[in-house]
C-alpha cells in the first residue's frame, strides 16, 4: 500500500538554562526550560537518511547557551524570538521554527549585609511561552501553569439538571479553587509593529486574572472563567485570545454528625479537599470578530 509522509519536526527539548545577570553587587536571574522545534524541507531524511538538510539538535542545545550569553534573557518570549529568527533565517531548509519555554521564578532574599545574590524559588506558577516564527510571520502564545487559587465564600452551585444518578447537594455558600493552566494570543505578528513590553504584559495579564476571580460573586467556575478572560481582553489590547483550563478543586463540607458536632458555613466550617476526580471546565474568551487560534487541547501546547 503506498504511503507518504505528514507533518513532521525535529529538534532538542528541554535544554535548562540559567542566566545570572550581575549588576554590581546585585544578581539577576533568569531561569528558562527551552525547547525547540523544526521544521521544512525534511522529506529526504526521513526517505533515504540523508541528513543534507538536517541542522543536528545537538546544535540546536548549543544555539540555546550561546544565545543566553549573546543576547541575554531579556523575557522569555523575546529570548524565544530571537531563537526562532536565527533558525529560520541561518537555514534554507527550515521553513518554520517553534520555540517553547517555561521560566522558574526566584525571589530575592533581602540580607542585611551587602550583595544581593541569594533567592528563594517562587511556588507560585510556571510562566509559559510559545513563539513560532516561518519567515514571515510571528505568533506569540504565552501563558502560565500551576497557579491555585481559592475563594473561601461568594460562591454557589444550584439550579443544575437532576436526574435519577444526581445525589450532590445543592450549595449556597461554597469554597471555590481551582489550579489555573491559561494561554493567551498576542495580535503582534509581524516585525513592523511595535512588539509589546513582555514582561509588563505578563504581570499585567497574571494580576487581571487574579483580581476577576477574587471579585466574581460565581455561580459557576465556568462564569468565573468568562470573566477572567474577558477582563483580560477588555484591559489589554495586545491579547485578542485567552485559553483557561480550570480544574475544580472540590472541597466537600465533611459529616460531624456523628460526632455530635454541627459543621456550618457561617460559623467556618471543616472541608475534605478531594484530589480526584474533579469537574474540568475549560473554555475560550475572544476579541470580537477575532478568530480562535489556541489549540483546545492545552497539554499539546
Amino acid at each position: 500500500m503506498p504511503t507518504y509522509l505528514g507533518q513532521n519536526q525535529y529538534g532538542k527539548a528541554e535544554n535548562r538554562v540559567v542566566k545570572i545577570t550581575r549588576d554590581g553587587t546585585t544578581h539577576h536571574i533568569k531561569d528558562l526550560n527551552v525547547s525547540v522545534s523544526l521544521s521544512g524541507d525534511m522529506d529526504e531524511v526521513h526517505y533515504s537518511g540523508s541528513n543534507a538538510n538536517v541542522l543536528p539538535t545537538d546544535t540546536t542545545k548549543n544555539t540555546v547557551f550561546a544565545f543566553a550569553k549573546e543576547h541575554g534573557i531579556e523575557s522569555a518570549e523575546q529570548f524565544g524570538i530571537h531563537l526562532a529568527r536565527h533558525f529560520v533565517t541561518s537555514q534554507e531548509p527550515i521553513r518554520t521554527a517553534r520555540i517553547r519555554i517555561e521560566e522558574y521564578s526566584w525571589e530575592r532574599i533581602e540580607t542585611p549585609g551587602e550583595g544581593e545574590h541569594s533567592f528563594v524559588r517562587q511556588g507560585q506558577e510556571t510562566r509559559l511561552a510559545q513563539i513560532t516564527y516561518d519567515g514571515s510571520s510571528w505568533e506569540v502564545v504565552s501563558g502560565l501553569k500551576d497557579l491555585t487559587v481559592m475563594n473561601s465564600t461568594n460562591s454557589e452551585f444550584w439550579g443544575y439538571v437532576k436526574d435519577e444518578y444526581t445525589t450532590l447537594p445543592e450549595a449556597y455558600d461554597r469554597i471555590l479553587a481551582t489550579e489555573v493552566s491559561s494561554r493567551w494570543r498576542f495580535n503582534w505578528s509581524d516585525d513592523a509593529q511595535q512588539a509589546p513590553d513582555w514582561e509588563e504584559s505578563y504581570a499585567q495579564v497574571k494580576q487581571h486574572m487574579l483580581l476577576a476571580f477574587a471579585e466574581t460573586y460565581s455561580l459557576s467556575l465556568q462564569q468565573t472563567l468568562y470573566a477572567m478572560g474577558a477582563r483580560i481582553i477588555d484591559h489589554r489590547g495586545e491579547i485578542d485570545e485567552v485559553r483557561f483550563s480550570l480544574p475544580n478543586k472540590h472541597h466537600f463540607l465533611v459529616d460531624l454528625k456523628p460526632f455530635g458536632l454541627k459543621n456550618d458555613t457561617a460559623d467556618g466550617a471543616v472541608y475534605y479537599a478531594a484530589d480526584r476526580p474533579y469537574g474540568l471546565i475549560e473554555a475560550t474568551v475572544l476579541r470580537d470578530g477575532c478568530e480562535a487560534k489556541i489549540p483546545v487541547d492545552l497539554t499539546n501546547l
